[in-house]
């Protein structure tokens, strides 16, 4: 007689990443228990770099009874044959869905982290709202300020690359759109893209530049849908004049 024994999972994570929160999703999704594991922000790197091999030094990470799987594609793939029902990467649409995940995770997903801290270059004070809190007090600014401006070099982020990635937005959201038109994502339940892309579009939601672009379409429910909850606040106002592109009729 075989038994069978549910595996230990541990997921390695920080708070404010889009792509830990795309495996969180997977996981309860999948209805598996974990170990959640919050790191350092600033030393993150070197605890990841110790857990999952030399040049990992990014979240998430799972660790799977002690298997070490990197990086939120290849963990949502491990799941996947972990525990197959329900399906992340459901037939016919199988390969359809890892292209678009792929997608989400190679061309969108780094919008995520560069809007967020420009936006945050602009208006500092509202750093505190990603920690569930309201504006910064002068002091907190200051810190805010530095940290802004550290992140900035660690994600080789400047104003030419920002105002590029404001203007290149409008035809990705239109690529997440036609998906769910083909019904790759938005659909009954969440595929794999779905929450590739739905995690780093309910992080753009935090920009109150943003939400006119995204607003009433359906870039916006995959984004609300499979991810309602999500702290940060930017007052629109906080990209310069201009950067921003309309939303067109």
């Amino acid at each position: 007689m075989s038994t069978t024994t549910t595996p230990e999972l541990v997921l390695h994570v920080l708070p404010p990443s889009h792509p830990c929160k795309t495996v969180e999703a997977a996981l309860a999704f999948k209805g598996l228990a974990y170990e959640r594991v919050e790191l350092q922000a600033g030393q993150h790197n070197a605890a990841v770099e110790e857990l999952y091999g030399e040049g990992t030094r990014t979240v998430p990470g799972l660790t799977i009874d002690g298997e070490p799987v990197h990086g939120s594609t290849a963990i949502l793939q491990r799941l996947e044959q972990l525990a197959p029902e329900p399906a992340l990467y459901p037939e016919p649409i199988a390969a359809a869905v890892r292209e678009a995940e792929l997608w989400g995770d190679t061309v969108l997903q780094d919008l995520g982290r560069r809007m967020p801290w420009g936006a945050l270059h602009f208006r500092p004070e509202a750093m505190g709202s990603f920690g569930g809190a309201g504006p910064l007090d002068p002091a907190g600014t200051d810190f805010a300020i530095a940290y802004v401006r550290a992140s900035w070099k660690y994600h080789r982020i400047s104003a030419v690359v920002l105002a590029q990635d404001l203007a290149g937005l409008p035809p990705k959201l239109d690529h997440i759109d036609a998906l769910a038109a083909e019904g790759i994502v938005n659909g009954a339940q969440p595929t794999a893209a779905d929450l590739q892309i739905g995690a780093t579009l309910r992080v753009l939601l935090t920009l109150g530049d943003l939400r006119p672009l995204l607003e009433g379409r359906p870039a916006e429910q995959v984004a609300r849908r499979w991810f309602p909850d999500y702290a940060g606040e930017v007052p629109a106002g906080a990209f310069p004049a201009g950067w921003v592109p309309a939303r067109e009729a």
